[in-house]
């Protein structure tokens, strides 16, 4: 599994090129069973990713760009009645795929945003009274701009917790710039890309994911972070037990990727950012330097 795992990350780092950390952690959040939320600005490289994955895992892709103007059976789908039958019968949305791009979720309503949030919680869509389960694995990269830029429209704390983790792939390195001057086109690659795994082996390693250990001593440095978090000043809310547990399954997915059955610390520091940046608030930064500081504070071994 680990030459899998070694040759999906560098499958994929031969598109979205110096994006190795990125990347790790976009397959990490999916191992975790978790969805993605990524927020740049336009040109990063955010439609590659998504698009990669799904070339090298092998699941079915689709991508919906979101407007101001969309509605929820947009994505859902809908019932339309059939004159010869008699009855209605259900076309799926772009929903119904095992990695959705959700391109520019802040651009939709928020009643839109809702629906697709709720089918991410549920893993399920419920159409005038009949339920509809979703594929699997079921995995969703939702990108989002800046919040300064016009026409969009922020999500809430509530929604935003919906997402295991949240990445910013930012500015390509001098390097990887130089090579797409010099003719590196990232599409020309996409399209060499060949799956590395099925359904059967990824569903493998999720659960794999579930029996990376974590000692005692390990959880009682888990647990001094999220207390920190809760009783610090500089944080105006603490991380909850879903946010502890979101980044505990995170770490173990971290350690999977790299070869551990067992957590180290460094497993914990390598997702924090990514885990708990979305999740915290205070009035003397983002969440992105609250994590920062919070990692400096809290000793790994206790007093």
């Amino acid at each position: 599994m680990q030459k899998i795992i070694s040759a999906i990350i560098a499958d994929t780092g031969k598109v979205l090129l110096g994006k190795e950390h990125q990347v790790k952690l976009a397959l990490a959040c999916l191992l975790a069973r978790g969805h993605l939320l990524i927020e740049d600005l336009p040109g990063m490289g955010k439609t590659t990713l998504a698009h990669a994955l799904a070339q090298v895992l092998g699941l079915s892709y689709k991508r919906v760009q979101f407007t101001s103007d969309m509605l929820p059976a947009d994505i859902l789908g809908v019932s339309i009645f059939q004159r010869d039958s008699g009855s209605f019968r259900f076309h799926p949305g772009p929903v119904f795929s095992q990695l959705l791009l959700a391109d520019e979720i802040n651009r939709a309503s928020p009643k839109t945003q809702s629906a697709l949030l709720e089918a991410m919680e549920e893993r399920q869509v419920s159409i005038d009274g009949e339920t509809h389960s979703l594929p699997e694995p079921f995995f969703v990269i939702a990108t989002q701009n800046p919040i300064y830029q016009s026409g969009t429209f922020s999500l809430p704390e509530s929604q935003l917790d919906r997402f295991l983790m949240r990445v910013s792939l930012g500015y390509p390195t001098r390097e990887a710039e130089r090579a797409l001057f010099q003719g590196v086109d990232p599409r020309a690659q996409l399209a060499q890309l060949q799956p590395r795994i099925d359904a059967g082996g990824l569903a493998r390693l999720q659960a794999l994911v579930g029996q990376v250990k974590a000692s005692e001593s390990l959880l009682d440095y888990l647990q001094r972070l999220v207390s920190h978090t809760r009783h610090s000043a500089e944080c105006a809310v603490g991380l909850s037990p879903r946010g502890a547990l979101a980044v505990l399954h995170a770490a173990r997915a971290w350690a999977l990727i790299h070869g551990r059955a067992h957590l180290v610390p460094e497993d914990i520091q390598a997702v924090l950012p990514a885990v708990a940046g979305h999740r915290l608030a205070g009035d003397s930064g983002d969440g992105g330097q609250l994590v920062e500081r919070l990692l400096h504070q809290v000793d790994i071994i206790a007093a």
